[in-house]
This record gives structure tokens, C-alpha cells and sequence, in this order.
């Protein structure tokens, strides 16, 4: 594995995908798409002195959906996937680290593949969920973002779960989610091999123990911040960290060895109308990335 070194350069790419989520009200589209302009509109691209790599423009969000569907908008989540993973396999290959802005955590898909294809990846997840729902702990699934987890590593349908024949993307045991607090959430996990850490005492000491092997993905949901800080999220939780500790964890798994990428989901500017979150979470990734 190539160490990480504080000269990376930098490349942003904008996912702005909300296929993977369920719509927040009747004759509305969840608004995580937006995400990538607003933090763009706080100079994110030049306070980070990052390459420009555009946008991966996914399908179109159908809103009807069924119990017993299976995934919302699965078809278009897998060819998105795929588009998604040769963006991030091209920017890679030319030598830049990616940022990707999504987006709901769907978009985990994308990259996973992409580095799936190349080697055995590890995943860094920081979020207040687990994203693990699949048909063995609950009745039906349906809104691939809070599956996205359970789909990396290979449960769910396999158009979903298996492109190019290569599932699982990632591992059980080289996966480390961290700020998981929802009771649900840790139930969901036990049993399954995941490494877990609920907030940011020992993260690190867990991720150089978990995330080996060619290197690892990293996840960033801003729902793993203190819903007082930070609410502009689709299913805020109790608790959770402050800036100073997320910024923390991220310089530190940026720093180990084989770091290979780091996405931001879903942040929603509908939820954040003076702009003030957009702000906060910028700084958050100057901070971490710089």
C-alpha cells in the first residue's frame, strides 16, 4: 500500500444522487441533491485547492414505490453505480484522491465497486446509522440508503450486490462504523462480524486494527455531528460528536495508509434555508482535507 502523504491531490465530483432514499413529503424529491451546490457556494473547490472533476449526473427519482418492490429505483441505483465507479476509477487512475459530494449513502455503491475491482478495500463508515437494514433483520426493504452497508457487502438483490459477479465489494470484517447510536441500529449489526465504535474515543485505535489489506473508503454522514450543530439531515439522532472531534477522526484516518477516497451524503439544504450548515460542514472538510 502507497502511504498517504498531505501533498495528495485533491479531486471534487459531485454525486448528486437521491435515488436511494424515500420522498420526505407527497409530490416532493428529497433534497440531498442539492448538496454538492451549496457546498460549492462556500468556496469549497478553492479553499480546498482541489481538481474539478464535475458531476455524475444520475437517473431520474421515480417517487412510486410499493411494499414488495424490493429496492426504490433499484434499476437506475445499479446503472448509477456503475457510472459512478468508472468516474471515481478514472479520477484514481490519473492519480487524484477523490471527494465526492452526494447525494444520499446509496452512492457508497460507486466506489466500492470501483476499488473492488482493483483489490480488497476496507470501509471507514462515520454515521449515526448503521444502514445495515436487509431481508434478514426486517420485513421488507425499500430506500437503498439506508441498506447501503448491507449492499457493500453483498445482501440485497443482486443487480444490486453483485455487478461484474464481484460481490461482496467489502467485507464484513474489514468494515468499522463509527458514531452508530440508534438502539436500533446496534441491534441490526450484532452477530454479523461489523466492527463498531459509537462515538470518537478509540476510533482510530479501531480503524488501524480493521482497515488494512490495499486500503479503504472513507464514508461521512453529517448525522454522526450533535443534531444541535448540525440538523440539516434527512433522520437526525440524540447525541453525537462535536466539529473539533469529527475533524479529528477524519485527519486521522486520512494520515494511515491506504486512504483511497472520502464521499460526503446526506446533507439537505431544504432542511438548511440561511445556508449556516453548508458553512459549518465546509469548514468541517477544509479543515479535515487541508
Amino acid at each position: 500500500m502507497k502511504r498517504v502523504t498531505t501533498d495528495r491531490r485533491l479531486t471534487l465530483l459531485d454525486a448528486p444522487s437521491n435515488l436511494g432514499l424515500r420522498p420526505p413529503a407527497p409530490d416532493t424529491v428529497p433534497g440531498v441533491y442539492k448538496a454538492p451546490w451549496a457546498l460549492r457556494d462556500h468556496g469549497l473547490l478553492r479553499r480546498l485547492g482541489a481538481d474539478d472533476a464535475g458531476a455524475a449526473v444520475p437517473p431520474r427519482y421515480v417517487a412510486t414505490w410499493q411494499p414488495g418492490d424490493g429496492v426504490r429505483n433499484g434499476q437506475a441505483i445499479a446503472a448509477y453505480t456503475r457510472r459512478l465507479a468508472g468516474r471515481i476509477a478514472a479520477i484514481r487512475e490519473s492519480g487524484g484522491f477523490p471527494v465526492v459530494l452526494g447525494g444520499d449513502c446509496s452512492i457508497l455503491l460507486g466506489p466500492a465497486l470501483a476499488l473492488r475491482r482493483t483489490g480488497r478495500y476496507g470501509l471507514a463508515y462515520l454515521d449515526a446509522h448503521a444502514d445495515f437494514r436487509h431481508l434478514g433483520n426486517s420485513p421488507h426493504v425499500g430506500a437503498a440508503g439506508g441498506e447501503s452497508v448491507a449492499l457493500v457487502t453483498g445482501r440485497g438483490e443482486p443487480h444490486l450486490v453483485d455487478i461484474d459477479g464481484l460481490r461482496p465489494y467489502v467485507r464484513d470484517e474489514d468494515v468499522l462504523l463509527i458514531g452508530v447510536r440508534e438502539d436500533e441500529d446496534l441491534a441490526d449489526i450484532e452477530g454479523s462480524g461489523l466492527a463498531c465504535v459509537s462515538g470518537a474515543e478509540g476510533a482510530l485505535e479501531a480503524a488501524r486494527g480493521t482497515l488494512g489489506h490495499d486500503g479503504f473508503w472513507i464514508h461521512l454522514d453529517p448525522d454522526v455531528l450533535d443534531p444541535e450543530i448540525l440538523s440539516a439531515v434527512d433522520s437526525p439522532a440524540p447525541g453525537g460528536m462535536t466539529p473539533d472531534e469529527l475533524v479529528g477522526i477524519l485527519r486521522g484516518l486520512l494520515a494511515m495508509p491506504g486512504a483511497a477516497g472520502l464521499q460526503v451524503t446526506i446533507f439537505d439544504p431544504d432542511l438548511d434555508p440561511d445556508g449556516a450548515q453548508a458553512a459549518l460542514l465546509a469548514d468541517i472538510l477544509v479543515a479535515a482535507l487541508t
